[in-house]
């Protein structure tokens, strides 16, 4: 839930703004990069709320936390940087665990 109005949707709405300067992820373009920090921060997160696809949707955003720990927070998980660290861990954990029972997924699964 926090992704989506702090990160997701601030990129999504000021995009050609922050295209310019936006880390440029393996080389693919910062455009690009914008674009899957985008994908993952709104839309996937969107899906995690959601339960639907929740295994599939929690990937990106595992790769965008760990992303964003390695590049803009140089490993630094403490004191003002812990968000991440934390939503890693928690993002790893729901890929483990899975959607749970209350979820699109739980009531598709269930036929």
């Amino acid at each position: 839930m926090l992704m989506i109005p702090a990160h997701g949707l601030k990129k999504l709405t000021h995009f050609s703004e922050m295209s310019d300067h936006f880390l440029n992820f393996m080389g693919l373009g910062t455009r690009i990069s914008l674009g899957l920090a985008v994908f993952a921060e709104f839309f996937c997160s969107i899906l995690l709320i959601l339960g639907l696809c929740t295994r599939l949707a929690v990937i990106p955003l595992i790769i965008t936390m760990i992303v964003a720990l390695s590049s803009v927070h140089h490993w630094d998980v403490f004191g003002e940087n812990e968000l991440p660290a934390a939503l890693l861990i928690g993002f790893f954990t729901i890929l483990l665990l899975g959607p749970g029972r209350y979820s699109v997924d739980a009531m598709i699964s269930k036929k």
